[in-house]
């Protein structure tokens, strides 16, 4: 099985280094993605820490119908290509629907399959025929031994370009937990995992339909998520979570992005030793 070790020419698991997905939860102004994209580009340059770009085009899964889901489409997309032309990162986004992968490849490196989706065939087959790098985000209803199967429809559509990234498992109505027993299973499939330190600390479906979060764990779970040997790390930050128009509740502001990934390669480097 081909193991994916880059993306556009960027070396991520040869990198010596843990790489990393992250960045707003969606797109909501050129100026806001290109502010947060030039912060963590400069800082994952200086740790040496291979970056992905991350930022939702559109939500579509979202818990009330006011609640805020893009500036359309193209604009978005089009925002995104600017990241990538002008910071030379990849970009990850996510894709909802078959048709959406065809779209969303012409101007990203990575089509992410939203957790709900993750058993989705008909958009993990088009993601495949995309051939972008495709990350399956494992659903919370999901074992890890299942996410095989997820991976092998991609495989099989002649695509082996495939990252797999726990964001916890339902542990009652309001919370999630990460096991992280998950991460050793699911990397001997043979893919690179990356443990979503964000969305893993939501507490979704409150009673004002308004999900919340536990950002004040978010470095322990990336410390731990490292420490068990996890390829990647995926977290959402903004430079202020309290105005993100999405998903704020469980962001990392942006202010405190440095220190958490000096620690977390320091931990990287000791892990390596052993």
């Amino acid at each position: 099985m081909k193991i994916l070790k880059s993306v556009n020419g960027i070396k991520y698991l040869d990198s010596g280094n843990f790489f990393l997905m992250a960045g707003p939860c969606v797109v909501e102004s050129e100026e806001t993605v290109l502010r947060i994209a030039d912060i963590v580009v400069n800082i994952t340059d200086k740790f040496r820490i291979p970056y992905i770009f991350k930022a939702s085009y559109r939500k579509a899964n979202r818990s009330r119908i006011d609640s805020f889901s893009g500036i359309g489409d193209e604009k978005a997309l089009n925002i995104l290509r600017k990241v990538r032309d002008k910071f030379g990162v990849p970009i990850v986004t996510d894709i909802h629907s078959a048709p959406e992968a065809a779209l969303a490849a012409e101007y990203v490196d990575v089509l992410q399959i939203p957790a709900f989706l993750c058993r989705q065939t008909d958009l993990l087959i088009a993601a495949a025929k995309t051939g972008k790098v495709v990350n399956i985000k494992k659903g919370q209803f999901v074992s890890p031994e299942s996410m095989k199967f997820a991976a092998q429809k991609v495989i099989d559509s002649g695509n082996p370009n495939v990252i797999l990234t726990d964001r916890g498992t339902q542990f009652g109505y309001h919370d999630l937990i990460v096991d992280f027993r998950g991460i050793p299973t699911m990397k001997a499939f043979g893919f690179p995992v990356v443990v979503d330190v964000t969305h893993s600390l939501q507490q979704p479906n409150q009673t004002t339909g308004v999900t919340g979060g536990r950002p004040d764990m978010i470095e322990s779970i990336s410390r731990a998520a490292i420490a068990t040997s996890a390829d990647g790390i995926f977290m959402e930050t903004h430079t202020n979570p309290a105005e993100a128009l999405s998903d704020g509740a469980n962001m990392l502001n942006i202010k405190y992005l440095e220190n958490l990934l000096d620690r977390l390669v320091k931990i990287r480097q000791v892990i390596r030793n052993f």
